[in-house]
């Protein structure tokens, strides 16, 4: 079997329980290669859960040799202490990425219900209806983390094949100052004299 156009691998962080889903894309048609979580005990030390985070994004990219890799970005909490402890797990996660080669990119919770199911304050379980739809899957996986995370990596795919974004339309518009000449020039009679 050939290799796939693009493989993604899709996380959603987390420090007790962290959901991967890994996708393979070509062209217009997209496979699901794996879906599942990596439950990390709560009495084990925090360090220890990230040392076992590390490992298992490390074991999964030396598996799969995934192209892209994308990661959802924390949401805002009241907890300091649990955001705190999350964006170790992503740093944790983002870091192993990195030491092999993959670029990173963060899509926040909303643009990925957004991008999945056109509804950015879509549940879990509007989520995973859709999924299901996306990619003909069957069988309900335990967890939403699993889920979660194959929706961030269906998103990755998915933003990768819109036209220019916004951002980069605005880089190629001229300098504030030749526009406002711009606009005087047209608009001689809109310009007030002292």
């Amino acid at each position: 079997m050939q290799k796939p156009a693009k493989i993604i691998l899709g996380i959603d962080p987390g420090t007790l329980v962290m959901g991967h889903g890994i996708i393979a894309v070509n062209g217009s048609s997209m496979q699901l290669l794996e879906m599942s979580v990596l439950k990390l005990s709560g009495k084990k030390d925090n360090y220890e859960r990230l040392r076992m985070i590390h490992q298992h994004i490390v074991a999964l990219v030396k598996q799969y040799k995934p192209d892209e890799f994308a990661i959802e970005s924390p949401f805002f909490g009241k907890n300091v202490q649990s955001m705190l402890k999350l964006g170790r797990a992503q740093g944790v996660a983002i870091a192993a990425a990195m030491s092999a080669g993959l670029s990173v990119t963060e899509y926040s919770p909303k643009k990925i219900k957004q991008s999945i199911t056109g509804n950015g304050n879509a549940d879990k379980e509007q989520v995973w209806q859709m999924l299901r739809h996306i990619l003909a899957l069957k069988e309900k996986p335990r967890h939403f983390d699993a889920t979660d995370a194959l929706a961030v990596a269906i998103c990755h795919h998915f933003q990768g094949k819109l036209p220019a974004t916004a951002t980069a339309v605005k880089k190629k518009k001229a300098p504030a100052k030749s526009r406002w000449d711009d606009f005087i020039a047209k608009n001689p009679h809109r310009v007030l004299k002292k």
